[in-house]
């Protein structure tokens, strides 16, 4: 059976008391936004993570959000209004974030089961019972919804029954960073990053495999140091794959063979986003890099948050705004990487947040923000742990 070690998470990815066993997060500076940002909403949505390590990320569709929380609540609201539409228990504690396909809602469970609601009332339409725990969101393309679970399984699911297509199964380390990465689906071409630090590309249709590449390679005597685990999302752009592995490389390869175009040395278990030049990356100590997407050449590297814990970055406009785990939320410039606005969420004050370096040293949980800032139409959504979600308008130059 798989171990997952709570207890290194803690060392390796600052998922519990601290960031960083060794060294304190780094104290923030004070700093003059550079444009206006207004706070236009906030609400609270269910307990969402609460205590435990679940990046539950709500979804936006139209005028509702879709939110879930570890209990098994599964909420619809207004998004104007922030009524609620409806409400429903699916009996089992949420794993994973909400998917959206052809007005069906699908969730995974930390019992195995993948739920599938009707995104209009809360129905529950079918469930399908699967191998091991369900972090990593569904995805669904073609009818087919594709679901990675934590033992290294992944399945190929009728959209309309559940019933099991393929099944493909990975070799998974005994022990692993809490957490899996989320399939990403392009044409027909499947892509899941394990935790043996393989990306894998399976057919939709059959699952067979199509190609497999090691974005790292285990090294050292111990289980700690032979950690390899893909944590973090593929992106595709253009038909290069940009996938990185928590104590690995990043690479950039064809999508068609896996090819490897080029890769460099550079960790990171929270991922990146990509714009037509750049790859915007947060590594795993905190540092925010920026890097050719052609040659993954350095552009610019910012440690201003080290150890803080940053999301990994959301495009907005001509910046990155990442969310860090004492409930701040900063902006970057995207072609410097200079930091140039904060906000924090349940401040009082909007421009000019307060900033507290024993807070940060005791590391509170309460304000942890572990999902990447989500961008709907022209407003900026972020949510803590808690469930506790604030959007902002920020007028730039």
């Amino acid at each position: 059976m798989r171990l997952i070690v709570f207890a290194l998470v803690v060392l390796v990815a600052g998922c519990a008391s601290s960031p960083s066993p060794v060294e304190p997060p780094v104290t923030l500076k004070r700093i003059e936004n550079a444009f206006i940002i207004k706070r236009v909403w906030r609400h609270d949505l269910g307990d969402a993570a609460s205590d435990k390590y679940l990046k539950l990320s709500p979804l936006f569709d139209k005028n509702v959000i879709y939110s879930a929380d570890h209990r098994g609540l599964i909420t619809a609201y207004a998004l104007d209004s922030r009524d609620k539409i409806w409400e429903t228990d699916i009996a089992f504690q949420v794993g994973s974030a909400p998917s959206l396909y052809n007005g069906r809602l699908l969730i995974g469970t930390s019992a195995g089961k993948l739920v599938a609601l009707d995104a209009k009332n809360g129905e529950i339409l079918w469930s399908a019972q699967l191998g091991s725990e369900v972090l990593a969101a569904p995805k669904v393309a073609k009818g087919i919804i594709v679901v990675r679970c934590v033992n290294g399984y992944i399945y190929g699911l009728d959209e309309e029954t559940g019933k099991q297509i393929w099944l493909h199964e990975q070799i998974i380390p005994a022990l692993t960073l809490r957490g899996t990465s989320n399939p990403v689906i392009r044409d027909d071409i499947v892509l899941s990053a394990f935790d043996n630090g393989r990306l894998i590309a399976n057919n939709l249709q059959t699952g067979q495999v199509l190609w497999q590449s090691s974005i790292a390679v285990p090294r050292g005597t111990t289980d700690l140091e032979r950690m390899v685990d893909a944590d973090a999302d593929p992106v595709v752009v253009e038909n290069v794959v940009y996938a990185v592995a928590f104590q690995g490389r990043l690479v950039a390869m064809q999508l068609g063979s896996g090819r490897i175009i080029w890769s460099r040395d550079l960790e990171s278990f929270v991922g990146m986003s990509i714009d037509p030049y750049r790859i915007y990356l947060t590594d795993s100590e905190g540092m925010l890099w920026a890097l050719d997407r052609t040659t993954g050449a350095t552009l610019w590297k910012q440690d201003a948050l080290l150890r803080r814990k940053p999301t990994r970055p959301t495009l907005h406009k001509q910046y990155l705004v990442v969310g860090d785990f004492n409930g701040y939320v900063h902006w970057l410039k995207r072609d410097s990487g200079k930091l140039v606005a904060r906000v924090r969420l349940k401040d009082a004050s909007v421009t000019t947040p307060s900033l507290d370096e024993t807070e940060d040293l005791e590391f509170p949980r309460s304000n942890d923000i572990l999902v990447s800032p989500i961008v709907n139409e022209d407003r900026l959504f972020v949510i803590d742990r808690h469930g506790h979600m604030e959007a902002f308008l920020a007028s730039y130059p």
